[in-house]
């Protein structure tokens, strides 16, 4: 890699992490200033990151991010979560997500006719899943009622995970007939048995956790080591089964957080020791760090490359994957629930799509599928789109949508949105 590179990437890390807290109140969102600054040191500007330079960067570092986000979003989820007012996370997951993913691929067809039947289900599939960091200030504003904001946390931390699947398997079927596995193996691998692998690697890990700290022979710091080491070995025995480590991940991330939640009684255990959260901080804030780094590389070798073969096709379809094909889901699975238009257009506005479907495209254009770079580039727009539109409108439509909650509260005590307001349990 290009030593300058490193310079700019360095760089922005530091001015960013100097100026954070201003720019969290800004339109000047951290995967927006990322993407900018790798733009201009892309191809398009300083041409000094370029992917048919080094093409590992991109995968490495893109994947190594999700892996850890996965794991750490995985494991922080509780049972509580799905089921207290169960109807708002677990119909964006059980009815939106799907909805979102069918109603995009039908979409697909007149607008993006390069791509064949599974290539535009990919298209639906991999700008499905939703990603909180691009538009923080609306999930973590404490004027919004904590219903949505849980809401929205609980749904961009499992959907990404459960759109794997399809993924996996719409990506084999676009490749079937290419020298491709098909369906059944990779249902067999990349499901059942990275699926398996990652719930024994969680469930391992937890249980030694728990055993050391027990003991008191685990140090604060190699706590948080030991628990990185988790979604790291998980990935590699996963990719030697031929399977997904994107999903034994997720998986292992998941059993992580159950079983270290179990721990039983009178093994002398601090209450924290048994919060996932406190285990995974570490794990998650280095997967922000390369989350980060991965929008730079986007800006630099995905993004300003696409910028030169813009069509307005791209552009049309991916405005259309941040409203219609987002919100007309949403406002189906929140049919009957209580709440108002206001929060409904709210919840389906913040449906930010980033990180995961920037790996699940880049591992479509490798598989070298006929519309493999069609497919790319539309994802490309899509994301660059989000990171604009929704980082710019998180700051000035949380408080707007806050301020419109707390004079309606006056006035309906027993408002739904308020359902959760009286709910001092820990996250």
């Amino acid at each position: 890699m290009n030593g300058w590179a490193v310079v700019a990437a360095g760089g922005v890390v530091i001015g960013y992490a100097m100026l954070s807290r201003r720019l969290s109140t800004t339109v000047l969102s951290g995967p927006l200033v990322f993407m900018l600054v790798g733009v201009a040191i892309g191809p398009l500007g300083l041409d000094l990151l370029d992917r048919a330079k080094d093409p590992e960067v991109t995968r490495t570092l893109l994947e190594s991010a999700l892996v850890l986000l996965l794991f750490a979003d995985a494991a922080g989820i509780r049972a509580r979560d799905l089921r207290r007012e169960e109807f708002l996370p677990l119909r964006l997951l059980a009815v939106g997500l799907p909805a979102t993913m069918a109603l995009g691929w039908l979409a697909a067809w007149p607008l993006l006719p390069g791509l064949g039947v599974w290539e535009l289900a990919l298209a639906a599939i991999i700008l499905a899943p939703t990603d909180a960091a691009l538009g923080q200030q609306a999930f973590s504003n404490t004027r919004v009622p904590p219903l949505v904001r849980g809401g929205l946390t609980v749904e961009s931390g499992l959907n990404d995970g459960l759109a794997l699947p399809f993924f996996v398997l719409a990506l084999a079927a676009a490749g079937e007939g290419h020298g491709y596995p098909g369906v059944v193996e990779t249902f067999l691998r990349a499901l059942l048995l990275s699926g398996a692998i990652g719930i024994a690697a969680g469930w391992a890990g937890a249980s030694l956790l728990r055993w050391s700290l027990a003991r008191g022979w685990s140090s604060s710091d190699w706590r948080q080591f030991l628990v990185l080491a988790v979604p790291a070995v998980t990935y590699a025995l996963c990719l030697m089964g031929e399977g997904s480590g994107f999903i034994g991940s997720w998986a292992a991330g998941l059993a992580f957080g159950v079983h270290l939640r179990r721990t039983p009684t009178g093994l002398g255990l601090r209450p924290q020791d048994s919060d996932p959260a406190q285990s995974t901080r570490f794990t998650e804030r280095l997967g922000l760090l390369l989350s980060s780094l991965s929008f730079l590389v986007f800006g630099a070798v995905i993004l300003g490359p696409t910028l030169q073969h813009l069509t307005w096709r791209m552009v049309v379809y991916a405005l259309l994957s941040l409203t219609v094909l987002r919100m007309l889901p949403v406002a189906l699975a929140l049919i009957g629930t209580g709440l108002r238009a206001t929060s409904v257009a709210y919840i389906g506005w913040f449906g930010p799509r980033g990180l995961a479907s920037l790996v699940f495209g880049l591992l479509a254009l490798e598989e070298h599928l006929p519309g493999g770079t069609l497919l790319s580039r539309v994802i490309a727009v899509t994301v660059s789109l989000s990171v604009i539109l929704h980082g710019a409108s998180a700051p000035f439509l949380g408080d707007r949508y806050g301020a419109w909650f707390t004079r309606t509260l006056r006035q309906e005590p027993n408002l739904r949105e308020n359902a959760l307001a009286h709910d001092h349990t820990p996250r």
